[in-house]
């Protein structure tokens, strides 16, 4: 997996390092638009259908950001909370991901190498971990499509934009 997280990488290469290139942060891909909703400011809302993150910013406003979303037989809905955030975190396969890609590393450390990006943001329901994530990614091509293993994926640019706007115990309701 870190030969796939390594291959999009930019051009940006690390002056006498074998490194590979560092990978690009991607585009903002995020917008202020109206948005109709009985959710209070801080509160995220996710419509897979639109590939869309709606962060509510007001009475009738949000900010919206495109997404990944899981693929088929990935998805789901409910309400969560943000539990944790974590600036450049390592990414820990869970075991029923790494049963169905036994390739997978135990760990990838945290960096500009790790798919997680740049942000990940925890959620939790009833005080558990889901094991979902909103977090970055190390290809900004990666972002607007049904892709992902459950969790919901930004571009590094804009993970951390939501990062900074968003509270830990902030609701997050997945539609």
């Amino acid at each position: 997996m870190v030969g796939i997280a390594l291959a999009s990488a930019c051009d940006v290469a690390i002056a006498g390092s074998s490194l590979p290139p560092l990978p690009a942060m991607g585009p903002s891909l995020r917008k202020a638009v109206a948005f109709e909703t009985g959710e209070q400011p801080g509160t995220i809302v996710i419509r897979k259908s639109e590939k869309a993150l709606y962060l509510v910013t007001g009475q009738g406003q949000a900010l919206r950001y495109q997404i990944s979303v899981g693929r088929d037989g990935f998805g789901w809905t409910g309400t969560v909370k943000i539990a944790s955030k974590t600036e450049w975190p390592e990414w820990r396969p869970p075991k029923e991901m790494r049963a169905r890609q036994p390739e997978l590393p135990a760990m990838v450390p945290a960096g500009p190498y790790n798919p997680l990006g740049a942000r990940a943001l925890y959620l939790s329901r009833d005080g558990r971990d889901t094991l979902y994530r909103i977090h970055g990614t190390n290809d900004p091509k990666g972002v607007g499509f049904d892709g992902t293993s459950g969790c919901f994926r930004l571009t590094n640019t804009d993970v951390i934009d939501l990062f900074k706007r968003v509270a830990v115990g902030a609701k997050v309701v997945v539609e």
